[in-house]
């Protein structure tokens, strides 16, 4: 049995002797000396905490499984259990919160030292103990229990706000899969046959939804209207946008859509690409009060005689493809539709023969990467083509 130092003077019993009225953590002292504990229990009182005692490793674990202890003041030298393996089975308990372990110990080696903070424990103290030494520990203790409580409150804070937004994103996810199904349902067909040439369509967004859009419509029976839009940025808005647009370049309400009107008998005609890519820019300025602006790319042929106009507002250049030749671009650029009030498109003649192509498309084409880290660009895809 060892004893406790008493080497303090009447400075440090006042120092000590004061009462914290706004914490009372539980401590709880395993020794199998009884005058040590109740020694050590007087002044901790003192000090404002509450005490639980243990003459031994085994009631010290027993205590701890049923109470919730913040501190634990053991004595490395008991019977049946010692201080570190006490600790250590303190350690494997299944607790809330963080519990500070001081080991007391005569031991001063650098061996023991390093032995007892292996088993867990979290400082030490050698005897015979200072309790002005012993208080400063405690309350270092306090800090780190504090602040573990505080990490703990506060992770169990962040994993409530990840639930609720995991389900938030779950909720959005659905919709998106919805709202993707209805923006395919734009594109209804994506392979039609005329009686002198035939159409195939793809619309392939990167993301769930996105701002590209192709299609077709009749202004008659002679003649085919094609188009490839891309609208800036992405995501819902975009995808929006491209749902209105669609109505205005619909062929299945004709009356409705921008590109046909009415000839001086009354019979639907084509407008000119040119002046369609106006009558857009004015009503996306007008009417949409939005930030985005799209690319557009509009073609009208006539079936039986190949003759075709188009217009490019900053879409990128349509490719034709003629047998045994290289694919060649169609256009002079233009600026996107929405930008500024008269970006003065200016249509383009083609002439397709037998056996041509043509290819409209966006830059998710020419702005994907290759095997070798670089974009795809015209070239390649030109390259491809050929």
């Amino acid at each position: 049995m060892e004893d406790f130092g008493s080497d303090h003077d009447a400075t440090t019993d006042s120092q000590i002797g004061c009462v914290s009225e706004t914490r009372s953590p539980t401590i709880l002292i395993a020794d199998d000396s009884r005058l040590q504990r109740k020694l050590l229990t007087t002044s901790l009182k003192k000090w404002g905490y509450k005490v639980m005692e243990a003459g031994s490793g085994r009631e010290a674990l027993a205590l701890a499984k049923e109470n919730d202890i913040s501190l634990v003041i053991s004595d490395w030298m008991m019977p049946g259990m010692s201080g570190p393996e006490f600790c250590r089975a303190f350690r494997n308990l299944d607790r809330r919160g963080y519990g500070y372990f001081v080991l007391l110990t005569s031991k001063g080696e650098s061996q023991e030292i390093a032995e007892g903070l292996n088993s867990g424990a979290d400082d030490f103290l050698t005897k015979p103990v200072n309790l002005g030494e012993l208080k400063a520990r405690l309350r270092a203790g306090e800090r780190i229990v504090k602040m573990q409580a505080q990490l703990v409150d506060q992770n169990r804070t962040v994993n409530e706000a990840l639930d609720k937004i995991q389900m938030l994103y779950a909720s959005l996810d659905r919709d998106l899969e919805e709202a993707k199904k209805l923006q395919q349902s734009l594109l209804r067909e994506t392979h039609v046959e005329f009686d002198q040439a035939s159409a195939s369509f793809l619309l392939q967004p990167s993301g769930h939804v996105g701002g590209d859009l192709v299609g077709y419509f009749r202004p008659n029976s002679s003649s085919i209207g094609l188009y490839s839009l891309d609208v800036s940025g992405h995501g819902v808005t975009s995808a929006l946008m491209t749902a209105r647009l669609a109505g205005h370049l619909s062929g299945r309400t004709p009356n409705q859509n921008l590109a046909i009107r009415a000839s001086a008998k009354g019979d639907p005609v084509a407008r000119d690409p040119a002046e369609t890519a106006a009558l857009l820019n004015n009503l996306l300025l007008d009417e949409f009060q939005t930030d985005h602006y799209f690319t557009l790319a509009l073609c009208i042929l006539d079936l039986h005689t190949g003759k075709g106009r188009f217009v490019q507002a900053g879409h990128p250049h349509p490719l034709l493809k003629r047998p045994g030749a290289f694919p060649r671009p169609l256009g002079s650029g233009g600026l996107p539709i929405g930008l500024v009030d008269d970006p003065a498109h200016e249509s383009v003649e083609i002439q397709m023969e037998p056996g041509d192509r043509l290819l409209l498309h966006s830059d998710g084409i020419t702005e994907c990467e290759t095997e070798a880290g670089t974009f795809f660009e015209e070239d390649g895809l030109a390259t491809y083509l050929e």
